[in-house]
């Protein structure tokens, strides 16, 4: 849902098949699920429908098609391992129970826009990724300076404890970052960029 960043990578000289990298923003709660899904059936489902998408395509008779299988698709997902690089990594604020070397995040989320690189690669930045978390009356000064509220837009911190700021503060620093990720290589980690710099 909600894409506003898209990018081609031809893998022939002609450019009639490649691979289309878009993001996913946001979703629309009241489109996405059906009635009676469980709130933590909700979550689950809005958590698998952020991030990446890398999908194969192919101009054939005048038409652009999607191609499956493809080696090349896959998702960026909530659930995606993507390593910390650059100044940042492994910094105390990025370190969780689960990952106490605060090198490594699970996921991508509300990723804007997106371009290619001249190197091949693409990026796209995380915007808005605090109204995804909750973190009750007592919000540090910092949290709050993010734009940290008592509750998160959809909840997500009642059925998923890392986007509870009351149990896992650090959580909370690890989005709000470029994403680089390298469509041609599907086995490839991406990246989050924190050279770059961060943003709300």
């Amino acid at each position: 849902m909600h894409h506003d960043g898209m990018a081609f990578f031809a893998l022939d000289a002609a450019g009639t098949r490649g691979l289309l990298v878009i993001n996913h923003e946001y979703t629309d709660e009241g489109l996405l699920h059906a009635p009676g899904a469980s709130a933590a059936e909700r979550v689950r489902k809005s958590q698998a429908a952020h991030g990446l998408s890398v999908v194969e395509v192919a101009l054939r008779d005048g038409h652009w098609q999607l191609l499956r299988p493809s080696a090349h698709a896959r998702r960026i997902t909530l659930a995606t391992p993507i390593t910390l690089s650059g100044p940042a990594a492994g910094h105390p604020l990025l370190r969780t129970a689960a990952d106490p070397q605060g090198l490594q995040v699970l996921g991508t989320l509300n990723n804007c826009a997106g371009s290619r690189t001249p190197w091949g690669t693409y990026l796209a930045g995380e915007e808005n990724w605090a109204g995804y978390f909750g973190g009750g009356d007592a919000r540090s000064t910092d949290q709050r300076r993010w734009g940290l509220q008592p509750q998160g837009w959809s909840g997500w911190e009642r059925h998923d404890e890392r986007f509870d700021t009351r149990r896992h503060p650090n959580e909370f620093h690890r989005f709000g970052w470029i994403v680089e990720l390298d469509p041609l290589d599907p086995r490839s980690t991406p990246v989050k960029r924190t050279a770059l710099g961060r943003g709300a």
